[in-house]
């Protein structure tokens, strides 16, 4: 799995946008003290249940596989000419 350029950052916008999409969807509601990792864990079930992304197989599910794919997702809603795509 390579890492993207600006992966810190698309993983980060992609939790914001994750969380807004599941909270309009009425599928959750976030609290302050959620931990990043439980946002990212679900926000990825949520968008694998919803066919937004591609399940991973379930013995390659992890923390970082999962930022990986929300990052992906993410840099693919974004325009091609984005700072965070160059």
């Amino acid at each position: 799995m390579k890492k993207l350029k600006h992966e810190a950052e698309l993983v980060k916008a992609a939790i914001k946008v994750g969380m807004k999409y599941g909270e309009t969807r009425g599928a959750v509601e976030f609290e302050a003290t959620d931990s990043a990792n439980e946002k990212i864990e679900y926000i990825y079930r949520l968008f694998v249940h919803d066919k937004l992304i591609q399940p991973l197989p379930e013995e390659q599910v992890s923390q970082q596989a999962m930022r990986h794919k929300l990052a992906i997702w993410y840099s693919k809603q974004l325009p091609k000419d984005h700072p965070l795509l160059k």
